[in-house]
């Protein structure tokens, strides 16, 4: 599979009509630009399959791979492309056991002790961070910087940056060995979100029409 080098995370509930945002995000791009992790924290199942079902519509029409967070039954059911674990999450052996060895799996890391467990876990690729301080990330402790990037990026998984990340930084990141970058705010918060996500793509060296 391709790893992304442009991860779109998702966030917020049902009040924001998500499938739109993703779909203005997401126009005009060349198929499997950019993956797409929904993450709806507190959302119950059934909700959550039903705004998985919606996002996945989306996501399939343009062509971008959706991996859903955490649920693998959700992920399952709705037909999505993968899953992303969190850290603390099932362990990445089973959660390869469970979906496939087609599906697409992605892990949230902090350290490179949880790199080498997703590694060696059978994922595809894991976020990596928080790189940057960033408000949603500010529970995990403090920033891991650029030095703690480069180190882990050298295990041989690929990583995306996350955390802080935007089109103004994203190039350091990958200077320091990331993959690609993992973002939330840049896009989501963006008054432009196909714009947003353009510049973003030009950043890790990934040309947009």
């Amino acid at each position: 599979m391709k790893v992304p080098r442009v991860y779109l995370v998702t966030e917020g509930g049902p009040e924001m009509d998500l499938p739109a945002a993703l779909r203005a995000a997401l126009a005009g791009l060349p198929p499997g630009a950019v993956a797409v992790q929904l993450r709806a924290r507190g959302v119950p199942g059934g909700s959550l399959l039903a705004l998985a079902r919606a996002v996945g519509e989306v996501c399939r029409a343009a062509s971008m791979p959706l991996l859903v967070n955490d649920r693998l039954d959700v992920a399952l059911a709705a037909g999505a492309d993968g899953a992303h674990l969190p850290a603390a999450g099932v362990p990445p052996a089973e959660a390869r056991r469970l979906l496939g060895p087609g599906a697409i799996l992605g892990v949230s890391c902090h350290s490179a002790a949880e790199v080498i467990r997703a590694r060696d876990g059978g994922a595809d690729f894991a976020t990596f961070g928080p790189v940057h301080d960033t408000p949603s990330k500010r529970g995990y402790g403090p920033p891991v910087g650029l030095a703690r990037l480069r180190e882990a990026a050298g295990l041989g998984l690929p990583l995306l940056a996350l955390g802080g990340v935007d089109a103004g930084n994203a190039r350091e990141a990958v200077a320091a060995g990331a993959h690609g970058v993992a973002v939330i705010r840049a896009w989501l918060a963006a008054a432009d979100r196909a714009s947003a996500v353009r510049a973003l793509l030009a950043a890790v060296g990934e040309g947009a029409p």
